[in-house]
């Protein structure tokens, strides 16, 4: 039977499961992870992540994190971890990965964490977010990305901010571009191996 390629931001992968399971240390703690095919980043926390996980900031205002597109979650489960007095929404559109999510929070023993099955914001709306955290799926598009930007604008509060990994051969330049006529301002909190930390706050 032919289907359609599947990718990290399929709603519902059909490859056959096939799980590892791995231990990190991110901000100074030591997690354990298992993922999978059709996720994102199978073998281990990719280097964008872990770039974003140890230069993520908590912002001065109230109010909870998303981490949106999270994969199996180390983002969002490692600064869980981090601010408890946060709580954390996981959110992601592939069903493999959100139970990957859920299954890393229980492991992780987090009660902070909320996951969400969500197309970008569609399973979001009305939230609001003091921080919202992604490494975004480059390969579903420029149109796709952005749009994730302009969402992540209107969902954050005053003073809240945008935390973005990209690299610069995928799109960096033009991420900052787009971030910047969204917020009025953009940062370069990191540049490491071609991989850019960018960070903008909603004022």
């Amino acid at each position: 039977m032919f289907r359609m390629t599947e990718h990290y931001y399929s709603k519902k992968p059909h490859t056959d499961s096939s799980p590892k399971t791995w231990k990190a240390e991110l901000r100074n703690q030591t997690y354990t992870f298992t993922s999978d095919t059709n996720v994102f980043s199978k073998n281990r926390i990719d280097f964008g992540s872990r770039l974003l996980i140890e230069c993520f900031a908590e912002p001065s205002v109230q109010g909870d994190f998303l981490d949106l597109g999270c994969g199996y979650g180390p983002i969002g489960i490692s600064l869980a971890g981090s601010f408890p007095k946060r709580d954390v929404v996981l959110a992601d559109v592939n069903e493999r990965a959100i139970r990957l999510a859920e299954e890393n929070a229980k492991e992780n023993s987090l009660s902070n964490v909320a996951v969400v099955n969500s197309d970008r914001f569609s399973g979001l709306k009305k939230r609001t977010f003091a921080a919202i955290i992604t490494n975004p799926p480059i390969r579903a598009g420029k149109d796709i990305v952005h749009g994730m930007f302009e969402d992540a604008e209107k969902a954050l509060v005053k003073n809240g901010e945008l935390w973005v990994v990209i690299q610069k051969k995928q799109g960096a330049p033009s991420a900052q571009k787009k971030i910047n006529e969204l917020f009025g301002n953009v940062t370069v909190v990191a540049r490491e191996k071609g991989y850019y930390i960018l960070r903008a706050r909603k004022v």
